[in-house]
């Protein structure tokens, strides 16, 4: 009873795949409504768009590729981590990239790419900065320091938990030497 309880628990994580699958059709969404960002700034740069108008597009652009590749290192690699292990093209062992995203280095990513996009929304606030009032600008900045803040606490506490287990291999070394 206790084996067949256990392979039922572990075959829940199946229903994951659902959440990553609709991640993918998202992100295919997102990649059309990216075209047409590209169509439109390309227009726009040909014509007599100024400058401050085609930086903006530009970081609108990369915003978008950001978000995008976020989207993208979480669906698969979460996928890998919890679902099944992902296999290379030829059939040999797992993808090499995918297997460096362990789930603190995936948080770090996660962070570090959520601080970047936000550091573009700030970026674009303030090349408009006469459009906006103190409060917004205000607003965007303590934003975007809670999310270097935050950040910043995932990268300690990743820290500590490398260093914990560090230690723990450590003595566990030193104990198997000393039988």
């Amino acid at each position: 009873m206790q084996s067949l309880l256990d392979r039922t628990v572990l075959a829940t994580r199946y229903v994951l795949v659902v959440f990553y699958l609709g991640l993918g059709v998202a992100l295919v969404a997102y990649a059309v409504r990216f075209g047409q960002k590209v169509w439109k700034f390309a227009h726009e740069a040909l014509s007599a768009g100024s400058d401050e108008q085609l930086l903006l597009g530009m970081l609108y652009l990369v915003d978008s590729a950001l978000v995008a590749s976020l989207v993208a290192m979480v669906a698969i690699s979460s996928y890998d981590s919890l679902v099944s292990r992902l296999q290379s093209a030829e059939g040999g062992s797992k993808i090499e990239w995918v297997s460096n995203l362990d789930p603190g280095n995936l948080k770090l990513k996660v962070g570090i790419a959520i601080i970047a996009i936000s550091s573009i929304h700030l970026l674009q606030k303030f090349m408009d900065v006469a459009s906006l009032t103190d409060r917004e600008l205000a607003w965007g900045v303590g934003i975007h320091i809670t999310f270097v803040v935050g950040a910043l606490v995932l990268g300690v506490l990743d820290r500590m938990q490398t260093q914990t287990k560090l230690l723990a291999k450590s003595k566990k070394e030193k104990e198997g030497e000393e039988e």
